[in-house]
């Protein structure tokens, strides 16, 4: 996990941000401009912790995605998780589409990219680390109960490979940043939305 202040987002205004790069992407799409946000319209609004110019071109970076262009269909939902932008898109076959951000993982080495889908909904997760992490980090708990001081949040998604989930988390101070060993992190009221949107066999995407 990188310990610069620089790379540190306040939660309001990164969510701010997010939501209202989506917004803008939803008002285009249907033709509503009273409701559209531009980019440079959000990043003016967007007040950082910090004036370092490394935060400031990583948030100007931060970027809408159309579905088309990375999947079939959308008939049961879709998310895309971008690693870089440690963002996670989600597309509703209603024609909702909102940005979360997220944690990723804390090396590419960790990092899994490609093509799975939702397989478990687990409201309420307890948590056991995975024997690779408890070789990392052997002062691990071995089981945490379904709770505030579990790792996992409020919620869980499990994806089609052993081990990857898509999350919440009991430290907020991990969204936006490399702190996880592999698994997408969102606040809980992130994961909250995303779960009760998604379906058992919604696509994920990762890059």
């Amino acid at each position: 996990m990188s310990s610069n202040t620089g790379d540190r987002i306040s939660r309001r205004s990164f969510t701010r941000l997010a939501s209202g790069l989506a917004a803008g992407a939803v008002g285009i799409a249907s033709g509503v401009p009273a409701f559209a946000m531009t980019e440079d319209q959000a990043l003016r609004d967007y007040v950082p912790d910090s004036q370092d110019n490394r935060l400031l071109r990583r948030i100007s970076s931060l970027k809408t995605y159309r579905w088309q262009d990375h999947f079939d269909s959308v008939a049961n939902d879709a998310i895309l998780c971008d690693t870089n932008d440690r963002t996670l898109h989600y597309w509703g076959s209603d024609g909702f589409y909102r940005i979360y951000p997220t944690a990723v993982p804390l090396n590419d080495s960790l990092t899994r990219r490609g093509r799975t889908s939702i397989t478990l909904k687990r409201p309420d997760p307890e948590w056991r680390p995975t024997a690779n992490m408890l070789r990392r980090n052997p002062d691990l708990p071995t089981f945490v109960e379904a709770g505030p001081n579990n790792p996992l949040g409020v919620r869980a998604l499990n994806l089609s490979w052993p081990a990857y989930r898509i999350h919440g988390t009991n430290d907020i101070r991990k969204i936006g940043r490399q702190s996880s060993n592999g698994c997408i992190g969102l606040y809980n009221e992130h994961i909250i939305e995303v779960y009760d949107r998604a379906k058992i066999g919604t696509p994920v995407l990762l890059i």
